[in-house]
């Protein structure tokens, strides 16, 4: 039996909080700069209502175990990741400083869209923004299948196109042209067993 959950807005259409997934995407679905999160009980939830959607982030701020690892990732770099509400679904992403987890842009939700289109975005945006700052930083990323498609450059979804993520596929097109400026690609995947969670996971699990 699935365990309920109970899902707070602290920013959408009608903040609150609501006992299904499906009253949640209401409030939040293509609402640009949506603040939502899962929580395992009711208590849980009024508690975190109560307060703001910031100190919920702080307080879900992994363990930088990587510290620890024998063979840690590369300082300084970029960690992106994606989050989708359901696929397709809202999606938005996000690229922090690997080191201390600081958010250097985020874009979304856009409708419709899939995890691996989000992920796909963020390294490419990850990539201009390491550019126009002439820093030859790795990107870090815990997506196989976007990394694969950076370095075919090429986004190779087979998300239907439709009128609703028509923004979403005009993004994707931006970010294919963008690639083949590129001549070299620094992508390296996010190793979660050996260092945790990658810094940039948006921590609504």
């Amino acid at each position: 039996m699935r365990k309920q959950k109970y899902y707070v807005v602290w920013k959408g259409r009608q903040p609150g909080i609501y006992a299904s997934w499906e009253e949640c995407e209401a409030q939040v679905k293509g609402f640009s700069g949506a603040q939502f999160k899962a929580f395992d009980s009711l208590e849980a939830a009024q508690q975190a209502f109560s307060g703001t959607y910031e100190e919920q982030l702080e307080k879900a701020r992994p363990v930088r175990r990587w510290l620890f690892a024998l063979n840690p990732p590369i300082i300084p770099s970029l960690c992106v990741d994606a989050a989708c509400a359901g696929s397709p679904g809202p999606v938005e992403y996000r690229g922090v400083l690997t080191e201390t987890g600081e958010e250097m842009f985020r874009a979304g939700p856009f409708p419709g869209g899939t995890n691996n289109i989000g992920e796909f975005l963020a390294i490419v945006r990850g990539l201009e923004w390491l550019a126009r700052r002439n820093l030859d930083w790795v990107i870090y990323s815990d997506s196989d299948t976007a990394i694969a498609w950076v370095r075919a450059r090429k986004c190779n979804t087979n998300l239907p196109r439709t009128e609703e993520n028509a923004m979403l596929f005009r993004l994707i097109a931006r970010a294919e042209e963008s690639l083949k400026h590129f001549k070299t690609i620094r992508i390296m995947k996010w190793d979660t067993e050996a260092w945790g969670e990658n810094p940039a996971d948006f921590r609504r699990k």
